[in-house]
């Protein structure tokens, strides 16, 4: 068995070598150049610090969403102690990376403690991007923010105390960068999802069986009907004083019309403590009227309906200005009282 020599050995996984089977240096000597000529440089702090704030830049990119042609994100760093100079660089390597496009990204680190104030940056390829995002922060960490700073050049620093204590403020800081992100509206262009009146007057009377004022001053007493039928005037007060009015009818202003007429509400009037009431709704011209039938029809008060041209049309057919309805025998006589009180 040969001998090896201790002096002469390296240890490769636990196992002596012997020196004799060593032809030269397993490892490159430092201070020797490489085969081009030039001196590997070491890895400072600063140089992991770069490379670790690129690679998390380059995973907030990949994840990142796009609204209205600009890419939005949100970056936490895993440590608690990143300060803002790192999450500087972090922003630095996004807007590097989307030069050319639109962009809006929060990079934040989370808080130790929830007293701990942890800085939050936001960076975006334009300053208006940035001062909706500030705005929509303060308002989403109400109580929570320590300060703010607009820098400008797209980069806005504030301090958020608990900073990414719980899931919600990752949600948050996304609805931030996706509301502030998006395109502003044209004041002239109506809103996306947005309804004329007209065509809230049009899908209302789709619901209802409109009827003309002769149609209602028949219903109105007709002592064969099924059902209470009572006349009810929306119109406003000087509405009514400088066009008159129908004696009879029932006057309830627009804005307190469902409570009055909901029998679950405790503003109700006194006849209307039934869902078979029939409530026959005008106004001037025979638009508000629709939205109202309608909205009573949305509390329970199916057999709501307007009359067609409105108080207009009323006098126009030379109808009476009196009206006295006829009620069903199974009326009570308090709701009867009440309406003599019209």
């Amino acid at each position: 068995m040969e001998s090896s020599s201790s002096s002469s050995s390296t240890v490769s996984y636990g196992e002596v070598i012997p020196s004799r089977f060593i032809t030269e240096s397993p490892l490159p000597i430092e201070d020797e150049p490489s085969e081009a000529g030039i001196r590997p440089q070491p890895r400072t702090l600063e140089y992991v610090r770069q490379l670790t704030a690129e690679t998390l830049a380059l995973r907030a990119i990949q994840r990142a969403e796009t609204i209205d042609g600009s890419k939005v994100g949100v970056v936490f760093t895993l440590s608690h102690t990143a300060d803002k100079r790192f999450l500087k660089l972090i922003s630095s390597s996004i807007k590097r990376a989307l030069l050319t496009r639109g962009f809006l990204f929060a990079v934040g680190s989370p808080s130790a403690t929830p007293q701990d104030p942890r800085p939050l940056l936001i960076c975006g390829s334009s300053d208006d991007f940035v001062k909706r995002a500030g705005v929509l922060v303060g308002s989403k960490f109400l109580g929570r923010i320590t300060e703010t700073f607009f820098i400008g050049r797209g980069l806005w620093v504030g301090a958020v105390r608990d900073l990414g204590g719980n899931s919600s403020d990752e949600a948050a800081l996304w609805d931030v960068v996706r509301k502030a992100a998006r395109s502003p509206i044209d004041p002239l262009t109506p809103p996306p999802g947005s309804t004329s009146v007209a065509q809230l007057v049009s899908v209302a009377r789709a619901h209802l069986e409109r009827i003309t004022p002769q149609q209602a001053y028949g219903e109105l007493h007709d002592p064969t009907s099924m059902w209470p039928v009572v006349l009810v005037d929306i119109r406003p007060e000087a509405e009514r004083r400088r066009e008159g009015g129908i004696t009879g009818s029932i006057i309830v202003e627009r804005n307190v019309l469902e409570w009055r007429f909901d029998p679950r509400s405790d503003q109700r009037l006194t006849l209307a403590n039934r869902y078979d009431l029939r409530i026959i709704v005008f106004c001037q011209d025979g638009y508000a009227s629709s939205l109202a039938a309608r909205s009573l029809q949305d509390v329970g008060m199916l057999l709501a309906t307007d009359m067609i041209g409105g108080y207009a049309a009323w006098r126009e057919a030379g109808l009476p200005f009196e009206v006295h309805p006829a009620l069903p025998i199974n009326f009570s006589s308090s709701s009867t009282s009440e309406m003599d009180d019209y």
